[in-house]
């Protein structure tokens, strides 16, 4: 009689340790994704206030996606010498510390000071993208979007939560003195100083050391069995070939682009047009959600129905989204929330789909640098999307840009078509 027992020595505690990081990533990126929600709800407000022109309204965020990018190549490469943990957390704790830099140069009123503290808290935004391939280090290969989905699903609570409270901590920072609009900052350095000391004391083992442990004794183990077969790798489903690579990376760079272009501008539109703090809010509410929340069918989706399907359908719901968002009525809210939601939505196909190509193309012993480097590419892509976002809408307007980005969106299916036959 068979009994249910783990294949090899080292499933048992890979698994163990497997639910562990997930718990622990889960709690921090709860936290993380009230900090992320800051920038998003308030930056290109606060850039409109304090450089008095739309055109630069775009300028947080590509700076912050600057910074992002620059962070995502120092966490990647401090995760591959010293593994995630230490990465992770020094991801927060720079992003804290750009949030506290935020609101003092907002109390000073120092437009260099906002850029300089704007372009560290992208820090925060690059870990709380990079927290998604720890969830995957100790995945076993059919199961591995479904682990990335977990993973950002948890930032949808902390993504939704924030927003909500622009309102109430605007009306803090008021009775303290600061502008309402560094209220966000306020809680987003809480959130990330919090998610750093989670991470920096719970995440043990580092999932990542341990993946290249027990890779390593899968293969001490494969080679005494079957002498002259050390070097190979179990098949996976996106395969161990640059062309993954690129597709997933291309595939991030394309939907990253084109969802910071259009959300960054919503809500500077949304105020051009007569709406409060508390309703773009809420837009922007609802859009973190359809970033996050879909995640675990979007990784059921993917391990299922495969990689190219997944690609194609983030591809046309972003151009939905830009559709319904350049066809809205001025004034209404619930258009705009749809079109966001759309847009979200879109996203969180691309980046799933795109994290698990890149993640069964690259082995443990090299993955955190690769993956560290296509993070680059992607905040690169935001960084472009932000600051063209505010010139395109200054001279073209807004349903131009959100029409525009969806047909551009579009580009996502041949890019994976033509991934798929290079292989």
């Amino acid at each position: 009689m068979r009994t249910n027992v783990p294949a090899r020595t080292g499933d048992l505690p890979r698994l163990l340790a497997q639910r562990r990081s997930l718990v622990v990533l889960v709690v921090a990126q709860v936290l993380s994704g009230v900090g992320l929600a800051a920038g998003v709800t308030v930056g290109a407000l606060l850039a409109q206030d304090v450089f008095g022109s739309t055109g630069l309204a775009g300028l947080p965020s590509a700076v912050g996606t600057a910074g992002s990018a620059l962070a995502a190549v120092a966490i990647g490469r401090l995760s591959q010498a010293r593994g995630r943990r230490p990465g992770l957390a020094a991801g927060y704790l720079a992003g804290a510390v750009g949030s506290a830099g935020v609101i003092a140069a907002t109390v000073a009123g120092e437009p260099l000071l906002l850029l300089l503290a704007l372009f560290v808290y992208g820090a925060g935004t690059a870990t709380n993208l990079l927290a998604r391939y720890a969830g995957a280090d100790l995945a076993a290969p059919a199961r591995r979007a479904r682990a990335v989905s977990t993973v950002l699903v948890a930032t949808t609570l902390g993504g939704v939560v924030g927003p909500n409270l622009a309102a109430p901590v605007g009306d803090l920072a008021h009775t303290l003195g600061m502008p309402g609009l560094a209220g966000p900052f306020l809680l987003a350095g809480a959130a990330y100083a919090m998610a750093a000391a989670v991470l920096a004391i719970w995440l043990r083992p580092d999932p990542l050391l341990l993946a290249r442990a027990l890779e390593d004794e899968r293969v001490r183990e494969d080679e005494r069995v079957r002498p002259g077969t050390a070097g190979d790798r179990p098949p996976s489903p996106g395969g161990g070939r640059r062309p993954g690579v690129l597709a997933g990376t291309l595939v991030m760079v394309l939907t990253q682009l084109v969802m910071v272009a259009i959300m960054t501008m919503t809500p500077v539109h949304m105020r051009d047009h007569g709406h409060g703090t508390a309703a773009t809010g809420l837009v922007i509410a609802v859009h973190i959600g359809a970033m996050y929340l879909p995640s675990p069918l979007t990784g059921w989706l993917v391990d299922r129905y495969g990689r190219r399907t997944t690609a194609a359908a983030s591809g046309l719901a972003l151009l939905a989204a830009g559709t319904v968002a350049a066809a809205a009525p001025d004034g209404s809210v619930a258009a705009f929330a749809v079109a966001l939601a759309l847009l979200g939505l879109g996203w969180n196909f691309g980046l799933v789909t795109g994290t698990a190509i890149i993640t069964d193309a690259v082995p443990p012993a090299t993955g955190a640098r690769v993956q560290g480097l296509a993070d680059v590419f992607v905040s690169v892509a935001g960084a472009a999307g932000g600051m063209a976002s505010g010139l395109v809408v200054a001279v073209a307007g807004y349903p131009l840009l959100a029409f525009g980005g969806g047909i551009l969106a579009l580009a996502v299916v041949p890019v994976v078509v033509t991934a798929a036959r290079s292989r």
